[in-house]
């Protein structure tokens, strides 16, 4: 990021700061010099193949900061159609300049004849079917006890009624082995094991503040409670090594509270933990930085001034936007709307990632309320925290929707950004072998992490 100030003798100087905070040596600017500054970067024609990599990030910002107000917007040079591309090794940098109207998008009514979709032996005839109803609209409150299950991977959607009881009653045995597991140990025994106690102590704590508004939750002594404590014990038992970690449950407090039943929230936990946000809780958090990064790759195509915007004020890296990816945006809106919007994201229509699409239809939201006001980074994390319980989830969802139509259907869209939304085809060739599209896929995402790691240490260690 990027900060200037100027002296009433004339003194300008530039202080630029790495992602990570810390301030860069400022650049004195004692005869001026800025402008030349900013003429010099337009000549470069790719800022990633040269030593600039890790300054030309806030290039844009440069224009916007430098130029006087009367000024035309200078435009990036094209690339020398007789070179190579390079890499695009600063994530999200790309300008995108196909990017057509956004579509109007309508919701439809939530899912109401469930047995229309059930055979004669109970399986669903049309899954796909089903899920697109679902995304489309909801399901109705009386039918999700059993559609999530579904939904959640706790019954296959070809099972049969028979299979499904046979299913349970095989699923409730193995639970009951494992809270036996630490029911049974004893106070001398839970002495001497640390990361058990932890566990316990940190649930205990957890619990007893966790959507106690809910009937369900509220009060001393509510069964709920010890549902949601006993659950999330057993989970420890079933993932020691995860164990518990605060905001489990956040996640596990609506699927109890819809299910009402012990064991088929447990293993629709277990599913939640295992598929959808496997690696969100582990301790090293490279999931969450490989969202935060995918997050600011969509929200460049979109909207590359509330980008330039955010990095000016060291709110680049969108750390502020952590929380909803955690917990799926469980603290944004009300326990009510969260049953809805969860069982859409469920349904992993139309990408795997449509939680970013949400939480880039919240802040171009407040895109208004951002880059018109004096905020900095402190304020801007206060204006974000503040938005809870005062989003209108269908307005979002009608919002992310018509994101995702807005990308897709431009031709020209980056390989980064057809990466984050399940976009991306393999040529000819890959097509050629079963296994080169999923290996072709990895070795790119494993190439965007390592240039995005190379440029943030970078920034961080010199200056340009």
């Amino acid at each position: 990021s990027l900060r200037r100030a100027r002296f009433s003798l004339g003194r300008n100087f530039l202080v630029l700061t790495s992602r990570g905070g810390h301030p860069l040596p400022p650049l004195h600017f004692h005869r001026g010099g800025t402008r030349e500054l900013l003429r010099a970067l337009q000549f470069i024609h790719d800022p990633y193949a040269t030593t600039f990599g890790g300054f030309s990030k806030v290039t844009n910002f440069f224009r916007a900061a430098l130029r006087p107000p009367d000024s035309p917007a200078h435009s990036r040079p094209a690339q020398d159609p007789s070179l190579p591309s390079q890499p695009d090794d600063e994530p999200g940098f790309e300008l995108i300049t196909c990017l057509g109207p956004r579509p109007d998008v309508t919701r439809g009514r939530p899912l109401g004849n469930w047995e229309e979709f059930l055979d004669s032996e109970g399986r669903v005839k049309n899954p796909e079917k089903v899920k697109e109803l679902v995304f489309r609209g909801g399901i109705t409150p009386s039918l999700r006890k059993e559609i999530w299950k579904f939904l959640l991977g706790f019954y296959p959607w070809n099972s049969t009624t028979k299979e499904r009881e046979d299913i349970l009653r095989v699923k409730t045995d193995e639970y009951f082995r494992m809270k036996v597991q630490w029911k049974s140990v004893s106070e001398e025994q839970e002495m001497r094991n640390s990361l058990l106690r932890g566990y316990r102590n940190l649930i205990e704590r957890d619990v007893n503040r966790t959507d106690r508004h809910n009937t369900f939750f509220s009060g001393n002594d509510n069964p709920g409670l010890t549902l949601l404590h006993d659950v999330l014990m057993t989970y420890c038992m079933y993932n020691f090594d995860l164990g518990y970690v605060q905001g489990m449950s956040d996640l596990l407090s609506p699927i109890l509270f819809v299910t009402q039943n012990e064991v088929e929230s447990f293993w629709c936990l277990v599913f939640i933990f295992s598929s959808l946000q496997h690696q969100n809780f582990e301790e090293s958090q490279e999931a969450m930085k490989q969202q935060l990064l995918q997050l600011s790759v969509l929200l460049k195509a979109l909207d590359p001034e509330l980008c330039d915007f955010l990095d000016s004020q060291d709110s680049g890296s969108l750390c502020f936007c952590f929380r909803w990816l955690l917990i799926w945006f469980k603290r944004e809106f009300s326990f009510e709307d969260i049953l809805i919007l969860w069982e859409v994201l469920w349904t992993r229509l139309p990408c795997d990632n449509f939680h970013l699409l949400i939480a880039c239809a919240i802040l171009q939201s407040q895109r208004g309320e951002l880059i018109g006001s004096d905020h900095d980074f402190n304020t801007i994390l206060k204006h974000i925290n503040e938005l809870t319980m005062k989003l209108d989830l269908l307005s979002m969802l009608r919002g992310a929707e018509a994101i995702y139509l807005q990308l897709v259907r431009c031709k020209d869209l980056p390989l980064k950004v057809q990466q984050v939304l399940g976009l991306y085809v393999p040529s000819s060739s890959d097509e050629e072998s079963p296994d080169s599209q999923s290996s072709e896929t990895q070795r790119l995402l494993a190439q965007s992490q390592a240039a995005a790691a190379a440029s943030s240490s970078a920034c961080g260690s010199s200056s340009p």
